[in-house]
């Protein structure tokens, strides 16, 4: 029951704030933040990029030692998201990133993406709207990737 209530409250804490409006961050952002927030935006992006290329040694480096990574299928490790990414089983083609939100709370980040992912899953090219939730952590004065979770869009 515990676990089902927790679950709810952070359904509806993300449904609350995946309706926000998305920050501009040459706008909205206070001084001091803006570059921080840039910073973790262009490192998303980047990220989009080395999944396309199957960059694994950047990606290892970005990925949190305890990262979890939430696909439609299930949840997976670190070493698990990398062997996938390393043999092709997903192959990111391309990450069309629609919208975009960071927020940053001390030493996290979030950032919410709404994408059209082109990938190929089991030999067949895919194109799926998806809203994706990346949180980062600053750890050893650098951003690591502890969650990257996919839900599809209905649309």
């Amino acid at each position: 029951m515990r676990s089902w209530t927790a679950g709810l409250c952070l359904l509806l804490a993300g449904v609350q704030w995946a309706c926000a409006p998305p920050i501009q961050l040459e706008h909205n952002a206070p001084s001091g933040d803006s570059t921080v927030l840039r910073d973790v935006e262009r490192l998303s992006q980047q990220k989009w990029r080395w999944m396309a290329e199957r960059n694994v040694d950047s990606l290892s480096a970005l990925f949190h030692e305890d990262a979890v990574f939430v696909h439609m299928g299930g949840t997976m490790t670190k070493d698990q998201e990398l062997g996938v990414i390393r043999s092709g089983a997903i192959q990111y083609r391309n990450a069309e990133v629609q919208a975009s939100s960071v927020r940053v709370i001390d030493t996290t980040a979030v950032v919410l993406n709404t994408i059209r992912l082109t990938a190929v899953v089991g030999g067949n090219e895919v194109m799926n709207p998806f809203e994706v939730t990346e949180v980062y952590v600053r750890q050893d004065g650098a951003w690591r990737l502890a969650v990257l979770s996919f839900t599809r869009l209905v649309r």
